[in-house]
């Protein structure tokens, strides 16, 4: 036996009109497209009566997710539904480096190396960057961005331990 339902969703002309505008948005997230269009065939006002597994099924979601977007639209109201909110714990708000750090940090990795010196290593991309950047960047931002570059610009790993060994019979 199913359980009864909780929530029921109704839409107002208001509503249905901020879901279409955020869909047709082309800057609109796919996160936040998603939950307007699970949202709006969820409307019980349009007729067209769906389970919540099948529009799981539809939008390639887990069913907790339609669960969870029904809550948040019942106790929250339409706007938290259009508005994405980033996790202060994501990945992408804890970066340390922009795409303008980045871009300056691999144009000073790239020029020459400092005199006395026949290539940069990450303590010295370090010192640079302090001074002609903004905000200091660690040495372990500096590695995972020129790792991002796939650059060998960096002399802290020797060749020998990269190289792959061949076993000949």
């Amino acid at each position: 036996m199913a359980r009864p339902k909780i929530y029921s969703i109704r839409l107002t002309d208001d509503e249905r009109t901020k879901l279409n505008k955020a869909i047709k948005n082309k800057t609109t997230c796919k996160t936040v497209l998603k939950r307007c269009q699970i949202l709006r065939d969820l409307d019980e006002t349009k007729g067209c009566r769906l389970t919540h597994a099948q529009i799981a099924h539809t939008y390639a979601v887990c069913p907790a997710t339609v669960s969870n977007l029904i809550r948040d639209y019942v106790n929250k109201g339409i706007d938290s539904i259009i508005r994405y909110n980033i996790s202060p714990n994501s990945a992408a708000s804890r970066r340390k480096a922009d795409g303008r750090a980045e871009a300056k940090l691999i144009q000073i990795a790239c020029g020459p190396a400092p005199d006395g010196h026949s290539r940069w290593t990450l303590q010295l991309l370090e010192e640079k960057t302090r001074v002609e950047l903004e905000t200091p960047i660690s040495r372990e931002t500096i590695r995972r961005v020129l790792k991002k570059t796939n650059s060998s610009l960096i002399g802290t790993t020797t060749g020998a331990s990269h190289q792959r060994k061949t076993r000949h019979l």
